[in-house]
């Protein structure tokens, strides 16, 4: 058993969308800076940013009916949608420089033009929709957003979900042209061919199963090398760990006071995937519904087209479900062994709390799937199970800590933890995750690099127009954002035909 040791800048830990973004954006700040990235699966993007493991499509909040609320008042509070809007156009000025720079080729490869569509169906929920038009339509941001509740119309956008409609409840919906589906686990296989052709060393089947902080300011890394069981050392000036679901356990490991009290709550999921082509073809467009009362945010049902491999694929969910595991290729004993003397209270807390959310999941675990098929049939009424299977999504670990709202609360959204002097970094958490990973990864940047800052803020602006500055106080750079991703996405149109 070898104990090799090397000395690198930067460790990257996790082959996803969050480390493929973060050493991209280093990269082109600082291209002699020295990058190693370790992986413990066999190829990059294989966990929660492939593209069958998770439903980040292009969150932009365009559609996601959860992230407008209504208040007691009865108005519509959009805030956290503008918030990820101006992410997800963050990200997409990020792509556009790398397509525009020749850095990355063929957008076509990763994301694609697709209305983004709201449908609810009853008259209290068409009355929130109108409101939640009203809020955004006159919103720079959601520019071009149309709301119908002509059948005739509906009939138009989604014959697919139209045809067999029964015609005696109130439905509506809204529809943008301006939406993408993008898919996360091809975008990231094309960053990481491009950091090794920038000469960072991408290592894979390599396991971290410790860190610690050296006296010399350094962090050391026990790095297990699967193919062979060899240990070895690597050190580092500065660790991101981008895991995923795997962050928890490495972040807790790393013993930094800020990673204390935190705990977190695993969460699967399960698509229906349409294998009848004459379906798939049926039906252009990303489709959000409401959540059914007591379930999560994170399972919100919608009918999703997705262009995977040059093919036209066609899912729809999520059902929840619930796996001790804290990544698919993880360990039963994930959770349990998440559960330290710190975060326990919190835990505990957080169990006595979500107790509802618990019966919830157990309930989607047990359901059939002529169940699951009938939750589908209020999308597609005429939907035939035969035409349907199941796939087993990512699994998602949603994080648990003290706010001021109390002890173990669950949290629902990304999450940086980094230490004081920024030498270390770790990104907990789940949706909206990987649409808006650009922002998160120029966070990241900022606590742990403020050094810098200002010698790198004209490449990150040349990168990215809109950097540090606000796209709704300035109409104009709207105009300039919408115009640069448009040729963008105008270059991904000419695609082949997808069957």
């Amino acid at each position: 058993m070898s104990n090799r040791q090397t000395s690198t800048d930067v460790i990257l830990i996790g082959a996803g969308i969050m480390s493929a973004t973060l050493g991209t954006l280093l990269k082109e700040l600082v291209p002699d800076w020295e990058i190693t990235v370790f992986e413990k699966l066999a190829t990059a993007g294989e966990e929660s940013s492939n593209e069958w493991n998770n439903a980040g499509t292009g969150h932009a909040a365009l559609c996601e009916l959860n992230y407008t609320v209504e208040k007691s008042d009865g108005s519509v509070d959009i805030s956290k949608a503008i918030k990820i809007n101006e992410q997800f156009q963050v990200s997409m000025q990020f792509w556009s420089y790398l397509v525009n720079s020749s850095l990355i080729r063929n957008p076509r490869d990763f994301i694609a033009p697709l209305p983004h569509m709201s449908f609810v169906q009853g008259e209290k929920d068409v009355t929130f929709l109108k409101k939640r038009f009203k809020a955004l339509s006159i919103n720079p941001l959601f520019k071009g957003m149309e709301f119908s509740d002509d059948p005739k119309r509906l009939m138009e956008w989604i014959p697919l979900m139209m045809k067999d409609r029964p015609s005696n409840e109130p439905i509506a919906a809204t529809r943008i042209e301006s939406g993408t589906d993008v898919n996360f686990g091809a975008l990231t296989r094309l960053l990481f061919e491009h950091l090794q052709r920038q000469g960072v060393s991408i290592q894979y089947n390599r396991s971290v199963d410790n860190l610690k902080r050296t006296s010399d300011g350094l962090w050391e890394l026990k790095v297990r090398n699967a193919d062979n069981g060899s240990i070895e050392r690597h050190t580092a000036k500065f660790v991101f760990i981008g895991g995923g679901g795997g962050s928890l356990h490495l972040l807790q490991k790393s013993g930094i006071p800020e990673g204390k009290h935190i705990g977190g709550f695993p969460v699967s999921g399960l698509f229906m995937v349409c294998n009848n082509p004459e379906v798939v073809a049926r039906h252009h467009a990303k489709v959000y519904g409401k959540a059914k009362v007591g379930a999560p945010p994170m399972s919100v049902p919608h009918l999703d087209t997705r262009f995977i491999d040059n093919k036209k694929s066609l899912l729809f969910g999520p059902f929840a479900g619930f796996s001790p595991k804290f990544l698919k290729s993880g360990s039963m004993f994930d959770l349990i062994t998440s559960v330290k003397p710190d975060n326990l209270v919190t835990m505990l807390a957080a169990g006595a709390k979500n107790i509802p959310l618990t019966k919830y999941l157990i309930q989607q675990v047990m359901l059939s799937k002529e169940k699951r098929m009938e939750e589908l049939r209020e999308f597609i009424p005429d939907a035939k199970s035969e035409d349907w299977d199941l796939l087993v999504a990512g699994q998602r670990v949603q994080v648990i800590k003290d706010t001021d709202t109390g002890k173990g609360t669950l949290q629902f959204g990304t999450e940086v933890i980094s230490s004081a002097d920024g030498s270390i970094a770790a990104l907990l958490g789940a949706s909206p995750g990987a649409s808006t990973a650009v922002s998160v990864m120029l966070e990241v940047i900022a606590r742990c690099f403020p050094q810098y800052m200002e010698a790198w803020e004209p490449k990150i602006k040349e990168m990215i127009p809109s950097y540090g500055v606000s796209l709704l106080q300035n109409p104009a750079l709207i105009q300039e954002v919408h115009t640069l991703t448009s040729q963008t996405l105008a270059l991904s149109e000419k695609v082949p035909v997808y069957n």
